[in-house]
């Protein structure tokens, strides 16, 4: 039978891309829900394509426009984050990807997982946020998270066939981003066209300056301690520049397992969305001979100061992960509006965790009020800098 899938943000990166998946295997997926934020023409256009059973977006002054739109289709429509609540739990969903970028994918995920969705899991923040929360409530309801991340993705095959094995360490890389081996000066003069031009990866504005800073790579790390059970201090970060292995596994005889293939999204979500089964598919195939010398390196973390930020808030635990994410999309948004400097983003953050309320057992809506909290404070240092 096919599997029905509903796709939380279609329409950025990650969306596009399984859609293309989806595109190309008919006999095994069918979509059954597309949701997006504001780009209601590109939801649109895809409605009219895939036929979903419905289409929600999430800013509900938009409803008009797309039911104007989709009023011939046999399409139902609604509008708000609410109905994104609700629509996750539809009986017809086999399985959830979550594709929407940052906070915005919690609560959609949360839901998903109390009406026993699987979830394809490409909104790392979910578990940045509300990483005890999420990997309790998806175990009493039996529920799997297949991560979608390339590192994670590439851990998690690594890992398939090992489940008994103990991990003695997880190495996560990273490509180092655009402005690898640069010193604090000539950091100070980076502009947001230098931050948006990754070498290696082609995502959308958010996870691209995540990626510069290497925040994207500091989430990835509190991901990996939810997904696969692994303290902080068994994580390792590399920087491996070419991007061909996603990521290690070491065991404790020593042997190291690693997954390699290009730098292509739609290799971890065909296999997060047809897991078990590897899907036979055209995408370009890695050549060694392309790619002779392959390189790692230790990050500096004094240089890209979000990566320390990271591995602190973890330790701190409780909400202060919350806290790290909160403040992070603040600034990336006043870092992409060009209010605050490149360098200014991780100093804004680590005052803005100093600030924010501590609480060492946090429920789902303490996590709420935190979130509000910390943008509140961090949209106050922001002004204090401009």
């Amino acid at each position: 039978m096919k599997k029905r899938i509903a796709i939380l943000g279609s329409t950025g990166s990650i969306g596009t891309q399984a859609l293309e998946v989806i595109q190309q295997n008919p006999d095994k997926f069918e979509v059954e829900v597309l949701t997006a934020n504001n780009n209601v023409d590109l939801l649109i256009v895809q409605a009219k394509q895939f036929q979903p059973n419905a289409v929600v977006i999430a800013n509900p002054e938009k409803y008009n426009y797309v039911t104007e739109a989709l009023k011939n289709e046999p399409i139902k429509i609604y509008a708000g984050t609410e109905a994104l609540n609700q629509v996750v739990q539809m009986e017809s969903i086999d399985i959830v990807l979550t594709a929407m970028v940052g906070y915005s994918g919690l609560l959609p995920t949360y839901h998903a997982i109390k009406a026993k969705k699987n979830i394809a899991l490409a909104n790392k923040e979910t578990l940045v946020v509300a990483g005890e929360i999420i990997t309790k409530t998806a175990l009493e309801n039996q529920v799997a998270i297949l991560p979608v991340d390339s590192e994670h993705s590439a851990i998690f095959q690594c890992l398939t066939g090992e489940f008994m094995n103990p991990i003695e360490k997880i190495l996560l890389t990273c490509s180092g981003g655009p402005f690898r081996g640069k010193s604090i000066e000539e950091l100070q003069h980076v502009t947001v066209d230098n931050a948006l031009n990754h070498p290696n990866w082609d995502m959308g504005a958010k996870i691209t300056i995540d990626s510069a800073t290497l925040m994207n790579k500091g989430f990835e790390m509190i991901e990996a301690h939810w997904l696969f059970g692994v303290p902080s201090s068994k994580i390792e970060v590399v920087v491996h520049q070419q991007s061909i292995i996603h990521s290690m596994v070491q065991f404790e005889d020593g042997s190291v397992k690693a997954q390699m293939g290009l730098p292509d999204m739609k290799l971890p979500i065909q296999y997060a969305l047809g897991f078990p089964e590897r899907i036979k598919n055209n995408f370009p195939r890695f050549s060694f001979t392309e790619y002779p010398t392959l390189t790692f390196e230790p990050p500096d973390t004094k240089i890209f100061r979000n990566l320390a930020l990271a591995f602190e808030a973890i330790n701190i635990g409780g909400n202060m992960p919350c806290v790290l994410n909160a403040a992070n999309e603040v600034v990336v948004e006043a870092f992409l509006n060009r209010q605050i400097s490149f360098l200014q983003m991780p100093e804004i953050i680590e005052k803005a965790m100093g600030k924010a309320t501590w609480i060492e057992k946090s429920g789902l809506d303490d996590l709420v009020t935190t979130n509000t909290e910390t943008r509140r404070i961090t949209k106050l240092l922001i002004e204090s800098k401009i």
